[in-house]
């Protein structure tokens, strides 16, 4: 069984940074390919930024230069540093853990992007 939990998630103003983390209960860690995911009320889940088991990563288009993932197997967890934040980042975020098959969600932290 794979439990993830987000946080690190607050209110930020428009040019600060957060950084989010993704802890994740699961035995395999190290195997998991994890994904941050981000939802604004009404609209559709997006995705934003992915680290595989390999620690290659890619991101969304509209997070490029602004935000980095990376993992520390040693402690289970995997990070979104988000820097340079826009009023359309405001959203809740969510992580996604990816193995083989299986996919597991986090319950996501609230990121506001407010003046």
């Amino acid at each position: 069984q794979v439990q993830l939990v987000e946080s690190g998630g607050g209110l930020v103003q428009p040019g600060g940074s957060l950084r989010l983390s993704c802890a994740v209960s699961g035995s395999r860690f190290s195997a998991y390919a994890v994904g941050w995911f981000r939802q604004a009320p009404g609209k559709q889940r997006d995705f934003v930024a992915r680290i595989g088991a390999s620690g290659y990563t890619n991101y969304a288009n509209s997070v490029k230069g602004r935000f980095t993932v990376s993992r520390d197997n040693a402690e289970n967890t995997v990070f979104l540093q988000m820097n340079r934040l826009r009023r359309e980042d405001t959203a809740v975020y969510y992580c996604k853990v990816e193995y083989g098959t299986e996919y597991y969600w986090g319950q996501g932290t609230q990121v506001t992007v407010s003046s």
